[in-house]
């Protein structure tokens, strides 16, 4: 088995490993990128529409023409990256060498046959994977047809198959959207979203952008309850709710060939549970402190495999800062103080679950409404320090706050930071 060693391995190649291993390999430590695809890029190569790259280049970019800034800059450096390399073990504590405590990750190629490798600090940035029709337990038989929106994003961008000419999308995430327009554009019919929540899952700017510019229907508080068809998909039967209760009388069914499942995104995260680290319950992704280190010494996260992001901008800010912070621990800094975030009214998370008051900490969290003309408070050892006015908030769109040291001005080792949408 060949054995190699690095100052830090970065698992993942998508946005966010690529700019994590960017900021290590600038500050002088050696670093790989192991990333299962046969490509940089990640999920970014088959998003051919536009939109992203607005904060980080201040120009509006496709998903491919944004993965390959930071993969040219990725070829440009030092940083040694293993593609079509899967790791199936990692362990992150027990291993000594040279007298120093290592990772241990066996990886395994078709090009560099099954490897090795040790590093004294491991960045998860495994992205995320879909929800599938087992996932929301669906009813009905299991006909051909049923189809992830990212699966069929594939198909259709980078493949060159188009699924079939009837659709139905189920949830109204943004690959959903996005798929829905896209379908259009090749001559399908989309028939309807169906959204069991009663406001929509993606951005404002999609449900605009590839509903309403294409007459497509969207039905909220409305949940599918059947799935047609034996052989191939014949149609879906969807029911309306109110007050939370599905009211039967009021089912119809809605005749099509194809179903695209839009119903959520899950942090990748079975290597993190095999080295232990500790998940949160509510993102599924890593706990992290202020320097987005997990609970194993040495273990950072960042990305989607730490919280489901709505723009990679955000992935590759919170990477980069990541990268910065795993090349400051290898230089041996340390927090010596870290206030605890607590989520409080109307907010389903904040990330990272600790800030450090001696500098300024971006925190990204997610509202549990939705609300025009809201209020984020901060609350500090429950004394309000700032209140911040939202024009619009809700759980599709990411919150970013800075919070620094005049925020944290006389925090106690006990004290707690509480963020509440009024």
């Amino acid at each position: 088995m060949k054995e190699l060693r690095y100052d830090a391995v970065v698992i993942g190649g998508g946005a966010a490993g690529m700019a994590a291993a960017l900021e290590i390999d600038a500050a002088g430590f050696s670093c790989a990128i192991v990333e299962r695809e046969d490509h940089l890029g990640g999920i970014l190569m088959q998003c051919i529409h536009n939109g992203f790259g607005l904060h980080e280049f201040s120009e509006e970019l496709t998903g491919p023409e944004f993965a390959e800034r930071f993969a040219t800059k990725v070829a440009a450096s030092k940083i040694a990256v293993y593609l079509g390399t899967t790791v199936t073990n990692f362990k992150a504590e027990g291993i000594s060498e040279s007298g120093a405590s290592v990772k241990e990750l066996i990886c395994s190629s078709t090009d560099f046959g099954v490897m090795r490798i040790l590093a004294r600090t491991v960045v998860l940035a495994m992205g995320c994977r879909e929800r599938n029709r087992g996932n929301v337990r669906i009813p009905g038989s299991r006909p051909a047809g049923v189809f992830t929106a990212g699966l069929a994003q594939r198909l259709v961008n980078i493949e060159g198959y188009i699924p079939g000419k009837e659709v139905v999308i189920i949830g109204s995430g943004d690959i959903g959207l996005i798929m829905a327009r896209r379908m259009s554009w090749v001559g399908c019919h989309v028939k309807a979203v169906v959204e069991i929540m009663p406001y929509p899952s993606g951005l404002t700017r999609n449900i605009v952008q590839c509903l309403h510019d294409f007459n497509i229907p969207l039905y909220l508080s409305s949940q599918t309850t059947n799935i047609f068809g034996n052989h191939r998909v014949e149609g879906v039967e969807v029911t309306p709710m109110e007050n939370g209760a599905l009211v039967p009388e009021k089912a119809f069914r809605i005749d099509c060939d194809t179903v695209l499942l839009s119903v959520g995104l899950v942090p990748e995260n079975e290597l993190s549970k095999d080295a232990g680290v500790e998940l949160n319950a509510t993102t599924n992704g890593p706990i992290v402190d202020s320097t987005m280190m997990t609970n194993v010494d040495g273990v950072f996260a960042c990305g989607n495999v730490l919280h489901v992001h709505d723009l990679v901008d955000w992935v590759a800010e919170e990477a980069r800062a990541t990268g910065r912070n795993a090349a400051g621990w290898l230089k041996g800094e340390r927090p010596t103080m870290q206030v605890r975030v607590k989520a409080g009214s109307n907010v389903r998370y904040a990330n990272p679950g600790k800030l450090d008051p001696r500098r300024d900490n971006k925190v990204y969290l997610r509202s549990l409404i939705v609300k025009n003309d809201a209020v984020l408070e901060l609350r500090l050892d429950n004394r309000v320090i700032r209140s911040i006015k939202k024009g619009h908030v809700q759980p599709s769109e990411m919150i970013t706050l800075n919070i620094g040291p005049k925020d944290l001005d006389g925090v106690g080792s006990d004290s707690a930071l509480e963020l509440a949408i009024l």
